[in-house]
């Protein structure tokens, strides 16, 4: 591969995926594109990069896209975003919107669907609380190859070894073969669509809480002040958003402000709470404990 394919499939993937691609991460290319290329009967990289050129084909520019788009991801990862949402963020919603009882959550870089379904196993945990409820959760990734996955619901023994609790393995999964499927009532709560972070999502509506983790990071700092800016858009006024553990709005948007309580968690840079009222007031499980007549209502 040349330079000037190198920098050519720089340019591309950045325009069509975000992805800011450093020199030093030219290794990639080859060891990542060199399938798409036996998969579409391709002689090399070069006539590759020439299908690219010209516009060929939409599968393989897809390909090429969903090949360099990294989907590492495990159950519960990095455990205190979902400890957040158990013991701050979901006590939170039912103090705040006992009124409403609607909670509307997005994973904007859902991957194989361990995140949503993580999300799902604590709701189904907290089902007596959120009786009368309407619980969503939209998970959107630019792979639609990982979506399929995702929407299956499949994962090998391996996969369901990497961070899940054997008790929540035996609850929610039943085995197939070789193969764990988690259970049809937590599939049937997710809406898995595809979704490119580039492109316009107010389409998605507003959100209570948003978790956007692991995907800021190949990202270039303009990139990620748009995505992040256009996040807090759909975001409710006293809403959250979770990043990854290696990513954070400092120094690269105001529109997203760090938590002071809990790390790892932002809101609005404008409004956090209700006026009034703190986020540790409504964090509290005596708040959410205090809100009656619950009725389970999941999508």
């Amino acid at each position: 591969m040349t330079e000037t394919e190198f920098e050519f499939l720089r340019g591309y993937l950045k325009q069509r995926s975000g992805l800011a691609l450093t020199a030093e991460k030219r290794y990639l290319v080859e060891s990542r594109l060199a399938p798409v290329c036996r998969r579409f009967n391709l002689a090399g990289l070069t006539e590759l990069i020439g299908c690219l050129r010209v516009a060929r084909d939409g599968a393989i520019e897809r390909a090429v896209v969903e090949a360099m788009t990294t989907n590492e991801t495990f159950f519960f990862r990095d455990r205190t975003p979902f400890d957040l949402f158990r013991d701050v963020l979901l006590p939170n919603a039912l103090a705040a919107r006992a009124a409403q009882r609607r909670l509307r959550i997005w994973c904007a870089a859902a991957s194989t669907g361990q995140e949503p379904y993580s999300l799902a196993m604590l709701l189904a945990e907290a089902a007596p609380r959120l009786a009368g409820w309407r619980v969503e959760i939209v998970a959107t990734d630019l792979s639609t190859e990982v979506l399929e996955k995702a929407k299956l619901g499949l994962y090998n023994q391996f996969e369901v070894q990497r961070g899940l609790p054997v008790q929540l393995m035996l609850k929610h999964f039943t085995q197939v073969g070789e193969q764990w499927r988690i259970a049809d009532a937590l599939r049937q709560m997710i809406d898995f669509r595809p979704l490119n972070l580039l492109q316009p999502f107010e389409h998605l509506g507003t959100f209570d809480i948003v978790y956007c983790r692991n995907v800021l990071i190949y990202f270039d700092t303009a990139t990620k002040a748009d995505v992040l800016r256009r996040i807090a858009d759909q975001l409710s006024p006293d809403g959250a958003v979770l990043l990854g553990a290696a990513e954070t709005v400092i120094g690269i948007t105001e529109t997203l402000v760090p938590d002071p309580e809990h790390r790892g968690l932002y809101r609005h840079g404008r409004a956090a709470v209700p006026a009034g009222t703190t986020a540790s007031a409504l964090g509290t499980p005596a708040a959410a404990a205090a809100q009656p007549g619950l009725r389970w209502a999941a999508r």
